[in-house]
């Protein structure tokens, strides 16, 4: 007589046999490697990084390089196919906590997802998990995010008081073109004195700083030619007399001639100015905000703001901004009454 055990063994079993099924599906497709042979995420990065060096501008290379050497700590001692989905969710969800910009999350993400894409096409790994994580939302919302009802717009009297509290002449031009450009934080610190165009008035925006790394703009509007006033002019070519030469070629350049930190910028000068002029402390980046409540105070057409900031939509320019725009326009509706029947012979009608 056979007498017959229950024991434990088939959630085992069960594993067994779809670990073998895995193994004899990769076999088939020829895309499996031994466990000893799959290397670690840090091992394939380089890999990655070193067979885009010769198909890359330098400058676009070493942003790249920066990515891989700065961004995957979570990542670099683990094989490259144990990564798996929610690690990539969670390495995003953590960027994000720690407030990063989302353009800039964007940016390293793209180093990301090619080296898994890498990975793929060299059999390291049977599927990409990186094409099924949930990124942060594509629509131009950084500033919608960073700001949500906090913005704080300063009014044309502390503008004048807010730069005349600014004593040295480096930061007190970094502050008024920050005003008069309404470019991001970022934009500013990697602008170079080649971007300036002279004959045009204007600054090209194609090249950022953040985080301690170079970025291109993530969008095409965010390349963007800005128009500066000739007072602004002014004030940068009086700089460039006083900038202290620099390898980069920086507009702002730090004391060793590299680009500024932010946090020293702030701590150190933007704080303390605003404490000078007695004006309740704002972020850098409502500078920006100020830029565009200006313009939208004088009248500007939506469409030259939206270019000028760099949103890919008028939509998002409307969406961040609405609050700003008047809900009661009297002038434009005498306008167009004017017009209409004026044209008629009607009386002109005016307002107080």
């Amino acid at each position: 007589m056979h007498i017959f055990m229950t024991v434990p063994l088939y959630p085992t079993l069960k594993k067994a046999k779809e670990k073998l099924r895995e193994i004899e599906d990769q076999l088939s497709k020829g895309i499996h490697l031994p466990d000893n042979k799959i290397p670690a995420f840090s091992k394939v990065a380089k890999e990655w990084i070193d067979h885009k060096k010769s198909n890359l501008r330098n400058s676009t290379w070493s942003i790249y390089e920066g990515h891989t050497r700065n961004h995957f700590h979570e990542f670099d001692d683990l094989k490259i196919n144990r990564i798996n989905v929610a690690m990539i969710e969670k390495w995003i969800t953590d960027r994000q906590a720690q407030k990063m910009p989302i353009s800039t999350i964007r940016m390293i993400l793209v180093s990301m997802s090619q080296i898994f894409k890498y990975a793929s096409r060299h059999k390291y790994i049977p599927h990409n998990p990186y094409l099924d994580a949930e990124k942060p939302r594509d629509d131009q919302t950084e500033d919608i995010e960073a700001e949500g009802t906090d913005m704080r717009v300063l009014n044309p009297s502390e503008i004048n008081t807010f730069i005349k509290a600014t004593e040295d002449a480096k930061y007190q031009t970094l502050f008024r073109l920050a005003i008069m450009s309404g470019a991001r934080q970022g934009e500013l610190l990697g602008s170079k004195w080649s971007d300036v165009i002279w004959e045009d008035s204007q600054i090209h925006i194609q090249l950022i700083f953040n985080n301690q790394a170079w970025y291109k703009p993530k969008t095409k509007a965010s390349n963007r030619k800005i128009d500066l006033g000739p007072a602004m002019i002014a004030e940068l070519k009086k700089w460039k007399l006083a900038c202290p030469p620099n390898g980069l070629n920086l507009i702002f350049p730090n004391e060793a001639g590299g680009p500024i930190n932010h946090n020293n910028m702030v701590n150190r000068y933007f704080v303390p100015a605003l404490t000078k002029a007695k004006i309740e402390k704002i972020r850098f980046h409502d500078l920006r905000h100020t830029f565009a409540s200006l313009l939208i105070s004088q009248g500007e057409n939506p469409k030259y703001i939206q270019k000028q900031m760099g949103h890919s939509k008028v939509s998002t320019t409307l969406d961040i901004y609405a609050h700003l725009f008047s809900k009661v326009n009297q002038e434009a509706a005498c306008r167009l009454e004017n017009n209409v029947f004026n044209a008629t012979g009607h009386k002109m009608v005016t307002v107080d």
